[in-house]
C-alpha cells in the first residue's frame, strides 16, 4: 500500500485537536487560525501547497533535509513559513508542523 495522500480535510481534522483552533479564510483560500492569527492556509491550486507557520531555523532544516515534500518560494523569503507538498508529506509530519504552528500563533494562555 502507498503512501497516505493528504488532503485539506484531514489537515483541518487534525487542527481541530488543537484548542481553539478554527477554520477560516485567508487571502479568499482556506485556513487554519487560531484567536484570530493564521497558523496554516491551503494556497491556490496554481500556487500549490500548504503554508505552515514555522520558525526560520526550522524552515532552513526541513529545506536542507532534501526532502521533496518542502518547498519555498522567494515570496516567502526571511519570513517564518514553510510551504509543504500535501501529496508527499509524510502524515505524522504534517501532524508535528501543525501543531508547532499553532504554538507559534496560539496565546500563551492556550499553549503551557
Amino acid at each position: 500500500m502507498g503512501a497516505m495522500t493528504m488532503n485539506w480535510d484531514e489537515v483541518a481534522a487534525f487542527a481541530a485537536e488543537l484548542p481553539e483552533t478554527e477554520v477560516s479564510t485567508s487571502y479568499r483560500t482556506p485556513a487554519l487560525k487560531v484567536a484570530g492569527k493564521t497558523f496554516a492556509r491551503l494556497r491556490t491550486e496554481a500556487e500549490g501547497g500548504l503554508m505552515l507557520v514555522c520558525g526560520l531555523d526550522e524552515k532552513a532544516a526541513l529545506l536542507a533535509s532534501g526532502d521533496p515534500a518542502y518547498f519555498t518560494t522567494p515570496h516567502y523569503d526571511g519570513y517564518g513559513s514553510i510551504l509543504v507538498h500535501l501529496e508527499q508529506i509524510d502524515p505524522q509530519e504534517l501532524r508535528e508542523l501543525l501543531t508547532e504552528a499553532w504554538r507559534q500563533k496560539a496565546p500563551a494562555r492556550l499553549s503551557t
